[in-house]
This record gives C-alpha cells, structure tokens and sequence, in this order.
C-alpha cells in the first residue's frame, strides 16, 4: 500500500493519498472529505466515492456495484455486468458502452473518435504543480498539499492522458486538471476535454448557480436536478456576465448553516461548460470544463494540452461552510503578490462624475477634495488617452491626451502624489477603435473572418491576442505608461464580447483554437506586467462583471464587481458573488443619486452600509456634495478604515438572503478569526406599514464571550446574539411613540461587535 500522510493543523486529523496496490483502489483523505475511485477491469478508472470524510479500509470493493440490466451494451463478451452505461467512471470516454456525455473526446485521422485510455502508472508527491501558462491555486510549502498523478494511455493513439489531484491539508478542496499529450505521429484533434469529472451515487440534489446581466450579475438561482443535461456555459470569448463558471449540487435540506454540498469552480476566464447529466438510473454525472461548443485543439506528435483547472470543495456545513472554504483559498492561495493580503486603498473613481469630460484642473479640483475626506487612492479613468472624447475612438493608443493632460500622465500622477493620495489609471487593452492610429497601421490584429463583415460592440473591436505580436505591441505601450508614471492601481477593463471569430495568423485547422488562445494571450500580458510592476494594484473589470471568476483573480486581486452602483441592486449582486468569491475580491463604490443606472434615489448612509462588504470606493462628484454629506463621508471612510483588515480577511456569513421569500430583507457578517470582533449589516429594501416584530440572529461568534454591539445598550454573550438575536423595534404604526424607529424604504443597520469580557480560563 502506498501511502503518503500528514496531519491537519486544525484538525489533528491524517490527511492525504493512499493506494490499495491488492484492490487497486486511490483514497483521497481531505479535512473532512474522502475521494475514493478504483482501476476497473478493463483498466479505465471508476469512482466509488465523494462525500463526508470515511475512515481508511484495505479495500472499497464494496462500493462498487454494477448487475445486468435490459438493453446494456457491455464491454467483455460473456459478461453481461459489466457495462460503462451502469458504472460510475472516473474520466469517461465516448462510444465504448457508456451513452453519457463523456469528459473528453479525440478526433483521428481515421474519422474514428473511439478511444481506449488504460491506466498506466501513478505517482505520489507533495506539493501542488503549476500549470504552465494557466493560473491555478498554489502551495507555499510542500507540506500544505498532496498531489496524486495519474498517466492514462492509448496503445493503438500512442497517447496519453495525465489527470491531477491535489488535496490541501487544511482545507475541503480537491484540485483537478487533465493534460492530454500526444507521443504519436498521426494528428489529433481533441473536441471535448472536461477539467473534472464527478459521478454521484444520485440525484437527489437541488443545482446552485450564478446567472444574470449586465447591472445584475451573478443571482443565487436554484433548481432540482431532473433526468436529463442541465448546463450552464459561455460562448461569449469570457466567463460572462449571464453565467458564473461555477456550479453547486446541495441536499434539498441543505441550507446556508447545516447540510451537505458540492461545490465545482473552474479557474478560467473564457468559454466554459458547466453541466449535470441524470442518467436512467439517477446517477448525477457532474463536469465543468472548457466549452467544447466551436471548439478544437490540434496536437501533431509531440504536442500537448493542459487544462484549466477545477476546485472542487465539499461542505457539510451549508452553503456558507462552502463558500469560506472557496473564500480562505481564493483569497491566500489564487490570489498572489504583495497586494494579497496588503490592506487596500479607499479609492475615489472619477467616471460617474466626469465621464469623457475634464481637463487635469478640473482632476486635480476633485482630488483635493477627495484628500480632505480621508481617500487614499485617485483613479483616472477612461478619456485620458488619445483624442478620447466619447466612446467611438482611441482605444489601441495608449498614449495621454496632451489636450486634457498638457503634462501627461507622469506629470498628472505626480500632482495627485504631491497631494498624498496615490495614483491609478484605466486600461482596455484588450480592445481597439477603427478610429485609431493602432487600427490604421494594422486593421488584420483584430479578431476576424476575412470577407466577412465584423460586427462591432460599444463601437469597440477585438484585438486578436492569439497573435503574439499583438499582446506584446499591447504590452510595450502599457509598460510605457507605467514605467514613466508613479502608477499604484490599473483598473484593467473589457467591454466587449466576441463575434466573427478569426484569425488569419492561423492555419484553417487551428481556427477553433482561438477563443483558448486568446484567454492565454491575456494570461500572459498580465502575466508580464504584474511581474515587471510588482507594486501596482490589478483590478479586473469587464463591463463590471463579465469576467469575474477565479482565472482572473490570479493576477488581480479584486474585481469591479458590477457597473451597478445601486445599494439595492448591489445587496443581491454581493450576496451572489459571495457564494464563490471573498470580500476581498469585490470592488465596491458609493456613487451619487438618482443612480445612474437604475434611477434609484438612496440614502448616502445606505450606500456606504452596502459598500462596506467589499473593497470600498467612490465614484462621484466630491466638489458637488454638501457639507452635510461630505462629514458623512468622512466618517464612513474612517470606520472603514479601523475595519477593513476585518472585512478583507475575516470569515464570512450569509444570514438573510434577498432571494428567498420577498426578499424584502438581506444580512449578512462577517467575524474575525479569533471571533473577538464582527461586523454585520442589515438591509431593507422597503418600508412595511404596521409590521409585526424582527430579529437578526447571528452566527459565528464565541457563545461564551460577551459583546459589546453599537447602538444597543449593556453586553451580549455570544450565544444570546445567536439564538435570541437582536430584535428590532418597529416602523410606524400608527401612534408617534418614543424609541420607535423609522427605518423606511432602503434602510440599512450596521452593527459593530466587540468583545469586552471573555470567560475565566
């Protein structure tokens, strides 16, 4: 039995990888989870195992099950068992007794798409590999993970398949990517390549996932798993805005405290797929991968194809025990660089409050104003390049308009340092104008069918980052910028979708490739800069969320986390997000009323309640408030600033949620590790006449500490706060009576938690 084991920090408890050599059978021990799959008979792999953390056995040969049915195909002659269409596989394949969608697929040169991977050989090791030109989670230490290697092959294709498993020590993940190599002479072309593969034992499961638009990203939306395929994908060139890679499979009683879910998160900003399959039988296949839709990749001999990577996460402590674990890893361990866990600015945005229209007078105007209210970071956006008047011209030239900018951008940047706030400047790199010296001077750098008109979006086009010279034109004129200026933040945008997709840089067998490639090409340009400009801040931005995913927050540690400003809106839109992604990765800005994308008249207190679950910023007009609101803003930037290593690093709850029910209410925590603080909100989206009483009851605090809570008189244990609650006094009834409180249409309570009294040891 080969084994490799080491003991969790938090737990005591081994974890790891072991190998049955007898019955040929791969235990994966996470903190509280167990994988367990086997080598079949035919030498393909099949699952046994995914769920609560079951102690190890010298053999699982009991889990596997497989009888005669009517009408099966099976795979040895005489053996009416044994066929792929009952079995619980690990990676499948296509055509060889199995009718379910299987995880890859290769087209020969022989018309034939009929493999036969074989298991070959496995190693063990510690650690977690990189995946070269992808992002993925990492280890810090060897110790922090376990990694179990599996090489598949096709005698008859001399190919193989790698498939990876890394297990992290204290954590409920299991990472998993696949790399298909071809050792032959003959051309392949793989179709279909899935990062993970999951066959449940049922299908007893309601499917979570995070879909919506533009102003209205990732929604909770939840649905029972039914015979069938139900899927989620992108056929956009992005993760997009109308759906998030990322699935969850709960129990039905599975809620946001107790129960069992999974979760799938596919680390990758292009076209995904995203898809539960229930089988006759009502085995739940789960897989989550690139998008095989308009996709193909060519291997000639020699080549190689890795894909992204999937995070798997298992809870069996809600929704909210899983998105802690997606929260911890992807903020300390996807996340990188040394703005990571550096406390980040409170920035003031000038778009919503000049738009294309300033001059370096009127920026400088509004940063000496944002200085006085406490903001530490000015970010210069869209306009300043070109001749950048409106959104029809200039994208490609990235370099300053000397017309609004007489001293450009070195000489703007320095001014706003002179006044103590640190620079920032936006970025679409990834797009051009026609109206533009770049597009003058190379018209076939955008992506493109010849012949064919191109359709345009936001009077934008996209430049073709499958084309190495493009992403490295793209990247001297940004390295330009920012070796020149004292640049601390990039806001790196993306506002357009793919259409009409070509390249004449690629023969016509490759052009399926394209949309891959590119998402590779912009993997590396931020590659390259965030290593040539280590102190700069990324914040990733497409349209607001079109791309906000994991993939991304690899190189940016946080994400304009929707163009919608709305305080109401935005209480959904973080509620969703916060699902997979930590409060460390959402950007979230106050901005001025009516909102400008929804016309919603809220209170500046609201706005900044809202704002405070996230990465706090402005985006308005800081010359054109009053007196009145400018304290307020003040005052919300300095308690902000005593809580933001609380908010960015502490552990997260979701209490009330604006999808369910009315959705009149939403609230949420978040506490500090050593549980001695927490700060909670309560939302309400409209006033109700003569309501009856509410509390909010918490979650996560030590029972046996007391609490101070501002705003309320006296201390609380922690079990008080979490069983009995805070209870709220009502709105208007009717009778003007003292301590009655008039919360109103999009009112908001914040509460801040100290401990003041531990118990004696």
């Amino acid at each position: 039995m080969q084994t490799v084991r080491f003991d969790a920090k938090e737990t005591g408890k081994q974890t790891g990888i072991q190998f049955n050599e007898k019955t040929k059978e791969f235990h994966i021990q996470g903190k509280d989870f167990s994988y367990i799959f086997t080598i079949l008979k035919n030498n393909q792999l099949g699952h046994l195992y995914y769920g609560k953390r079951v102690h190890h056995s010298p053999s699982f040969s009991h889990l596997f099950t497989s009888e005669p049915k009517a009408t099966a195909s099976c795979v040895f002659e005489g053996d009416i068992a044994f066929s792929l269409d009952l079995i619980k596989q690990e990676y499948p394949s296509y055509g060889t007794t199995d009718y379910r969608e299987p995880a890859y697929q290769l087209f020969q040169e022989n018309g034939s798409r009929i493999t036969h991977f074989e298991y070959k050989s496995h190693r063990i090791y510690p650690g977690k590999p990189a995946l070269e030109g992808l992002p993925a989670v990492y280890t810090e230490t060897e110790d922090e993970a376990e990694t179990l290697e599996i090489t598949l092959i096709d005698m008859l294709l001399q190919a193989e398949i790698i498939l990876l498993y890394s297990v992290y020590k204290d954590l409920n993940v299991l990472a998993r990517s696949a790399r298909v190599v071809n050792h032959g002479s003959q051309k392949l072309n793989l179709t279909r390549v899935m990062s993970a593969n999951v066959d449940f034992f049922d299908s007893d499961y309601d499917m979570v996932q995070l879909s919506g638009a533009w102003a209205r990203e990732r929604h909770m939306v939840t649905r029972s798993l039914v015979p069938g395929i139900q899927s989620i994908s992108s056929t956009r060139g992005t993760s997009s805005t109308q759906q998030n890679p990322f699935f969850a499979l709960k129990r039905k009683k599975t809620d946001e405290h107790k129960g069992e879910v999974f979760g799938f998160s596919l680390v990758y900003s292009g076209n995904f797929l995203a898809q539960v399959e229930v089988d006759q039988y009502g085995v739940a296949r789960g897989s989550i991968g690139i998008n095989p839709f308009d996709f193909n990749w060519l291997l000639e001999g020699g080549e190689s194809f890795q894909t992204p990577e999937a995070v798997l996460v298992y809870s069996d402590q809600g929704l909210n025990g899983l998105s802690q674990t997606y929260h911890q890893l992807y903020r300390t361990r996807l996340a990188k660089g040394r703005w990571r866990d550096q406390a980040r600015p409170v920035l003031l945005n000038n778009w919503e409050a000049t738009y294309f229209d300033f001059d370096e007078e009127k920026i400088l105007t509004i940063a000496r104003e944002a200085r006085e209210l406490g903001i530490e970071l000015f970010v210069l956006d869209d306009g300043w390049f070109g001749n950048r008047d409106n959104d029809k011209t200039s994208l490609g030239d990235w370099v300053a308009d000397h017309k609004k900018l007489p001293n450009g951008i070195g000489g703007l940047a320095r001014k706003i340092n002179d006044l103590g706030l640190r620079f920032g400047l936006w970025f679409e790199p990834e797009m051009v104008s026609k109206a533009s010296s770049l597009y003058e001077e190379h018209p076939d750098w955008i992506i493109h069918v010849p012949g064919r008109q191109a359709s345009h979006g936001r009077n934008q086009f996209v430049l073709d980052y499958s084309r190495k010279e493009v992403v490295d034109y793209i990247y001297e004129m940004m390295a330009a910028v920012l070796r020149e200026a004292p640049v601390s933040y990039v806001k790196w945008d993306m506002n357009r979708y793919m259409t009409e997709i070509g390249s004449p840089a690629l023969a016509a067998a490759r052009q399926r490739e394209i949309p891959h490639r590119y998402i590779l090409g912009v993997y590396q340009l931020y590659d390259r800069l965030t290593k040539e400009f280590p102190e700069v801040l990324f914040e990733s931005c497409a349209s607001g969320g079109a791309r906000f995913d994991p993939g991304m927050l690899y190189y940016a540690p946080q994400a304009w986390t929707s163009d919608d400003t709305d305080a109401v809106e935005r209480l959904r839109i973080q509620y969703g997000t916060s699902l997979v992604y930590p409060l460390s990765s959402m950007g979230a800005h106050v901005s001025a009323v009516p909102n400008h994308q929804v016309k919603r008249h809220t209170s500046l207190e609201t706005r900044g309640n809202t704002a405070y679950f996230g990465m706090l910023g402005y985006e308005l007009d800081v010359t054109k408030m009053t007196d009145d609101e400018k304290q307020l803003v003040k005052e919300q930037i300095s308690f902000y600033k005593k809580n933001r290593e609380l908010i960015q690093n502490g552990t997260f709850y979701r209490l009330i949620s604006p999808f369910e029910g009315a959705g009149n209410a939403t609230a949420w925590i978040v506490v500090s590790h050593d549980r001695k603080e927490a700060l909670a909100g309560y939302f309400q989206v409209l006033a109700e006449p003569n309501p009856g009483y509410s509390r909010l009851l918490l979650i996560g605090l030590a029972e046996d500490i007391q609490y101070r809570v501002d705003g309320l008189d006296g201390t609380f244990y922690g079990s008080v706060l979490m069983n009995a609650g805070i209870h709220f006094k009502g709105e208007f009834s009717g009778i003007e009576a003292e301590g009655i409180e008039y919360g109103g249409d999009f009112s908001s309570r914040i509460f801040k938690l100290e401990a003041v009294k531990e118990p004696a040891r």
